[in-house]
This record gives C-alpha cells, sequence and structure tokens, in this order.
C-alpha cells in the first residue's frame, strides 16, 4: 500500500488554515469577555493553535477563566443626571 506523502502534508497544511483562524477568533471572543487586551490574547491563541493541542488547551484555559466585571450601565446613567 502506497502512501502519497503530498497529499498528507496538503491534509496537515489545510488543517492548519482552518484550525489556526478558528482558535484566533475563538480566543478573541473569549479574551473580549475575560481580558483588557483580546488583539493579544487572539494573537498568541492563533500562535499556539499551529500545534493543535496547545491551541485546545489554550481556549480550555481561557474558557475556565473568570469573566472580567463589567461596570453597571445603569449605575453610571444615574450618576451622570
Amino acid at each position: 500500500m502506497n502512501i502519497n506523502g503530498t497529499l498528507i502534508g496538503e491534509l496537515i497544511f489545510y488543517s492548519l488554515i482552518l484550525f489556526v483562524p478558528l482558535v484566533g477568533f475563538l480566543s478573541f471572543y473569549l479574551g473580549k469577555r475575560k481580558t483588557t487586551s483580546p488583539k493579544v490574547i487572539a494573537l498568541v491563541g492563533a500562535v499556539l493553535s499551529i500545534v493543535p493541542p496547545l491551541g485546545l488547551i489554550y481556549l480550555g484555559a481561557l474558557a475556565l477563566k473568570e469573566d472580567i466585571k463589567q461596570p453597571n450601565l445603569d449605575k453610571l446613567a444615574e450618576k451622570a443626571a
């Protein structure tokens, strides 16, 4: 049975083309809710996702992080009035 090395390389390449932006987008989405610097978080997630298990571990750690506290807009509106 012949295994074509080009086919395996293409599968790896195309999976990375799909996986890196997906992890970067998910990192940015979670970073907006959980950190104050979502762009840096998205960049780190995209770089780590070049090695897929690291990207998944990073997303898991980010998902388990607590949300940052957003100021209550009602209280801000009362103070402004």
